[in-house]
């Protein structure tokens, strides 16, 4: 854990009054939202250019020349626009419009498939979401190269020694979530890639669950590939980004065919569009892109800075509160983390520590929260995780703990 913050300077209250699901009520206690790493809640700012795209502009982009579709077509670029600029990608066409985090890995991972052979290596860490370690098996079987895994420290870091270990001219691709979802583990990416491109190999960071706490920097970074997703960050489901070096985006064969990605088709040959249109097959999520630009308005005008020292706040007083639970062990203590707290009590399964407080209007997620050679470090089923965001409130966390306590007192 780091050292104590000085007292955030946050006006929570008013950001709050931006969010019309906070005032709503579960099983007649109002909603206490601990869900933030699966995904946040949407501000009315977000919602109202939700609305705005299908009341007044609702057409298909960059094919037609009528005023609606460029206005539609303007609208959806710009937003391509202010995520690069959030990003700070050297040019918008590195900027690929995906259906998620998940759908971006899998752009990439198709596309190496042809570049790999066998014997290649690949390497992930112990601390992935599925969703980072599955494709990557794939692409294994597909090609024949071999896969190694960073191990984790019982902490939730990285053994950085044994990924400097691993290492070599067979290494080829490099694979590691900028934050852990289960543990809230911050991994030292910038490390990690400096040490990757030692030896040539391509880097692909998950930013999902970082991008809601940490503005990163592609550039400063140096990551060839940046994945996130919207819904993470105050935006729409179903709508993310793959940021990609311009080198590796043209190397890379398109994941998809369709429309929008050719330059030409005959029944002889087809060309591919020039970046990013050759990564972006068929009628894209237009209002989903244009929310996502909305929504990185939103948390800039906040200020990042802000959220993340909130937010450090809001962590350091929950551990404390729930660390005086007997029995209650907390996985996941790495120097660096963010406000994501994954905690078991005792022999309670962790479902019905979860069932029992959605009664009492709080939610959060249980279970391997799609991390399972995470539990299974761990020897555990799961945890309950409760992850907060810059609109909650240590009220809430004071009606949570109590609520804690009282499952466990239900359940023991």
């Amino acid at each position: 854990m780091k050292v104590a913050a000085e007292k955030v300077n946050f006006d929570v209250e008013s950001i709050r009054k931006d969010f019309p699901i906070l005032s709503r009520t579960v099983n007649g206690k109002p909603l206490v939202y601990f869900d933030n790493a699966a995904t946040s809640q949407t501000p009315q700012q977000v919602i109202d250019a939700i609305t705005d795209y299908y009341t007044r502009y609702n057409a298909n982009i960059h094919r037609g020349v009528h005023t609606l579709s460029q206005e539609a077509t303007d609208a959806y670029e710009q937003a391509r626009i202010k995520i690069q600029k959030h990003f700070n990608a050297a040019k918008a066409h590195e900027i690929i419009f995906t259906a998620g985090t998940t759908h971006a890995i899998n752009l990439v991972a198709n596309g190496f498939a042809s570049l790999l052979k066998k014997g290649d290596e690949i390497i992930v860490s112990a601390l992935e979401h599925h969703s980072n370690i599955v494709p990557w098996q794939m692409l294994c079987e597909r090609t024949g190269a071999v896969l190694k895994v960073i191990p984790m420290n019982e902490d939730g870091s990285l053994k950085m020694a044994d990924y400097e270990a691993f290492l070599s001219k067979k290494t080829k691709l490099v694979f590691v979530n900028h934050v852990s979802n289960a543990l809230g583990t911050v991994n030292p990416i910038k490390e990690i890639i400096e040490k990757a491109h030692s030896v040539d190999a391509a880097v692909l960071i998950d930013g999902a669950q970082a991008a809601p706490h940490i503005k990163a920097d592609v550039q400063e970074l140096d990551a060839d590939f940046y994945v996130v997703s919207a819904h993470k960050m105050c935006g729409p489901t179903g709508v993310g980004m793959l940021y990609g070096k311009e080198k590796w985006l043209k190397e890379l064969p398109p994941y998809q065919g369709g429309g929008e990605m050719i330059a030409t088709v005959t029944f002889e040959k087809t060309t591919y569009a020039d970046l990013p249109h050759k990564f972006e097959a068929g009628t894209p999520n237009i209002c989903g892109g244009i929310a996502f630009g909305a929504a990185l308005d939103y948390m800039n005008s906040i200020g990042f800075d802000n959220i993340a020292a909130y937010e450090q706040e809001l962590l350091e007083y929950a551990t404390e509160k729930l660390l005086e639970i007997e029995d209650l062990k907390i996985y996941g203590l790495s120097k660096e983390k963010t406000a994501v707290i994954s905690f078991n009590i005792g022999e309670i399964h962790p479902y019905d520590i979860g069932t029992i407080i959605d009664k009492l209007g709080i939610a959060v997620r249980t279970g391997h929260h799609c991390a399972q050679p995470v539990m299974d470090f761990y020897k555990i089923p799961g945890t309950v995780r409760a992850s907060f965001a810059f609109y909650n409130t240590k009220e809430e966390i004071d009606i949570f703990v109590e609520a804690v306590k009282r499952a466990k007192n239900m359940l023991s």
